[in-house]
């Protein structure tokens, strides 16, 4: 089982402190945990606009990260502040209250839990704070098993925009298959690779603090290609370092009904079903073509082609039955 808590806030009570884009934030990150690319379920989404009452935060935190499920998450977009004793999101009633729910007990809630993965995703002024002791906000103090993922540094500021914040249309892009890999698999450190190339070196930096073992992948979208071509990998090349032999049988269009110079061997149907996967996992960058630019002249001089280092990669998972 997975959950994700996902809470927006926009209205404060307070037209200096009102917000236009944290709902817009939620939503849409809500909207695509909820599934995978394909439909099918992924995440049990608790979505909540405007929360007010820190009591109430706390007890969907709590049962959020309460139970020994696969993956608990939060995602907050809204307001954060800073105090003496650390970072604090504020709910929809702080004007009324004039405090907010702490970051620290934010971090015990999740260090406690028994969920086998904890994520934490904060779009907020000073969500650096966010798994950092309150006296040095910086030195992270997480328990194995979490990932705390944050708009900004504990003393920056989170840009907002007209329909989405900057931090989140960057996680939107990503969780729609702008971090995927190969596979479709979209991680957490490929989320945060994709946020950090986007973001330049003056602005906000987001921060990444993870204490896992091994990436889960939070949301899958539909790979470049058929991962069957992917496993053909080693069908066609025997060693990663020794490259696969072409000749113009493999292209299509070297056929008597084509009206252009012929080249024998002319074209044969089972190259070129081969080579139509080639020429796949090529745009995919896991195989360059020998001594030209282009797969089609590889093939009609007789040229070779061979596996990339991403390629060679790909190629070991495969032999290793990883994929």
């Amino acid at each position: 089982m997975r959950k994700a808590l996902i809470v927006g806030i926009d209205n404060y009570g307070n037209e200096r402190l009102d917000l236009s884009s944290c709902i817009n934030d939620a939503f849409t990150v809500a909207e695509l945990l909820e599934r995978h690319e394909n439909g099918t379920l992924n995440f049990e989404v608790k979505f909540e606009r405007d929360l007010q009452g820190i009591s109430t935060l706390r007890e969907h935190i709590k049962k959020c990260f309460d139970d020994n499920c696969e993956t608990a998450l939060f995602y907050f977009s809204g307001h954060g502040s800073v105090n003496e004793f650390g970072g604090e999101l504020i709910l929809a009633d702080y004007v009324r209250s004039n405090i907010g729910f702490s970051m620290n007990d934010l971090l015990t809630a999740v260090n406690n839990s028994k969920a086998q993965n904890k994520v934490v995703i904060l779009d907020c002024c000073h969500a650096g704070y966010a798994g950092s002791l309150p006296t040095s906000g910086q030195t992270a103090v997480i328990e194995n098993g979490v990932t705390i993922l944050t708009s900004c540094k504990s003393s920056e500021y989170s840009l907002a925009g007209n329909k989405y914040s900057l931090f989140t249309s960057l996680l939107i892009e990503a969780l729609k298959g702008g971090a995927s890999d190969i596979m479709g698999h979209i991680t957490l450190g490929g989320i945060y690779s994709y946020i950090d190339k986007s973001l330049g070196s003056w602005g906000q930096r987001p921060l990444f603090k993870t204490n896992v073992s091994t990436f889960m992948s939070l949301r899958e979208v539909n790979p470049p290609i058929d991962t069957k071509i992917i496993r053909n990998l080693t069908k066609y090349f025997t060693k990663p370092n020794e490259p696969l032999k072409l000749n113009p049988s493999f292209e299509e269009t070297n056929t008597l009904d084509t009206t252009h110079t012929l080249v024998k061997p002319y074209a044969k149907e089972e190259n070129v079903k081969i080579f139509k996967e080639l020429q796949k996992l090529e745009s995919i960058g896991l195989i360059i073509p020998m001594g030209t630019e282009h797969m089609y002249y590889a093939a009609m001089e007789s040229k070779s082609c061979k596996l990339t280092l991403l390629g060679q990669h790909y190629w070991n998972l495969v032999k290793n039955k990883k994929i």
